[in-house]
């Protein structure tokens, strides 16, 4: 192959709560390309969910506010036009689709369900694991299923607690005792998360995850160490050195993570190497629990008793800028943010190849 230039369509924005922070990556991102390889094909997704492309670039965006593509750029019908041109003329507009969205619409299989149907490379988790790494609970049984250690749980929906909350506050006092974590099953971030550590907080606390999710998980508290590891490859996937939060706030919330600049990041975390191996190890056990592909940053709680690992969850679009604990991880297991984009892009075209080889020996064409 010639050197050929590959176009990246760059997806970002989103209605989800992260929007901003979407924004902060692609710009992140669009500075740390090599555009020697590639040209990038900017999709913006608004707040209520519009999409707009702008023309090829071929050099970074300078200012953030570039990228929130105006109205006067091509629309939604044009966008999603482009996305789909492979399958209408055989001239796909872009090589490899690179979502940068967090959270719902973003990394829960849905936009991934939109690639596969454009027949597109996309780099990272495909529908399933994207689904499974966004569900809070169907997470926890594949963890349990695949012999992973964690904490204790109760989960139900929002119909179940307005027929039975009497039963399932019983069950939770029972089973977690108190303080416990009270979480909207299906939410990236931290958002809607609290502590309990009396009924009546119990049953405030649920009421406000209630108002982001029909389904609720609450969890024992643990009095442990927070270590993240980032596992990036498909069928050989390799794990970074850990890295540890040291929050600022009573857990790791989303004011901690992205308003008050206070929480720390240990990289490498000061774990002994056994523990630091068997974090790794385990990182690529869950990656490969949720049937991931491409990237993924793996949380544990380490037990401050007695050094038990238990796993705390995966998320399969971690937080990506260059100052986020995955590019910052794999920097300190020796491979560049410049370097990482590259692999990510090397690993969603495999991926494809891989699939589309299938189709083809199975008469699909």
């Amino acid at each position: 192959m010639g050197q050929e230039k590959l176009t990246v369509g760059l997806i970002y924005g989103g209605k989800s709560g992260e929007h901003e922070v979407s924004l902060q990556t692609a710009f992140a991102v669009s500075k740390a390309f090599d555009y020697g390889k590639y040209e990038l094909l900017p999709f913006y997704i608004t707040k209520q969910g519009e999409w707009r492309v702008g023309g090829k670039l071929t050099a970074p965006f300078t200012k953030l506010e570039q990228l929130q593509l105006d109205a006067e750029t091509s629309g939604t019908t044009d966008a999603i036009n482009l996305l789909f041109k492979g399958l209408s003329t055989g001239e796909a507009a872009i090589d490899v689709a690179f979502p940068l969205l967090h959270g719902t619409n973003g990394e829960d299989g849905t936009i991934q369900g939109l690639f596969e149907m454009a027949n597109l490379p996309y780099v990272g988790a495909g529908v399933l694991a994207s689904a499974a790494g966004m569900d809070k609970v169907i997470m926890k049984k594949l963890f349990a299923e695949a012999g992973l250690e964690q904490c204790k749980y109760c989960y139900f929906t929002a119909s179940e607690w307005e027929r039975n909350s009497h039963n399932l506050i019983q069950g939770i006092e029972e089973k977690l005792n108190y303080p416990c974590f009270i979480k909207p099953a299906n939410l990236g971030s931290s958002v809607g998360i609290s502590k309990a550590r009396t009924r009546e907080e119990l049953t405030q606390s649920i009421a406000h995850a209630f108002r982001y999710d029909v389904k609720v998980i609450v969890e024992e508290f643990v009095d442990a160490r927070e270590v993240e590891v980032g596992v990036l490859g498909n069928d050989e996937p390799l794990a970074s050195v850990p890295g540890e939060i040291v929050s600022s706030g009573e857990y790791y919330d989303y004011q901690a993570k992205y308003l008050d600049g206070k929480s720390q990041m240990l990289i490498p975390a000061p774990l002994d190497t056994e523990l630091a191996d068997r974090v790794r190890d385990l990182a690529v056990r869950a990656f490969k629990a949720i049937a991931g592909s491409g990237l993924c940053r793996a949380d544990f709680f380490v037990k401050k008793t007695d050094g038990t690992i238990w796993i705390n969850e995966v998320n399969t679009m971690p937080g990506f800028t260059p100052f986020s604990m995955y590019p910052l991880l794999w920097r300190e297991t020796g491979v560049s943010y410049e370097a990482l984009l590259d692999r990510l892009i090397e690993l969603a075209l495999e991926r494809y190849e891989t699939r589309q080889n299938l189709d083809f020996e199975n008469g699909v064409q």
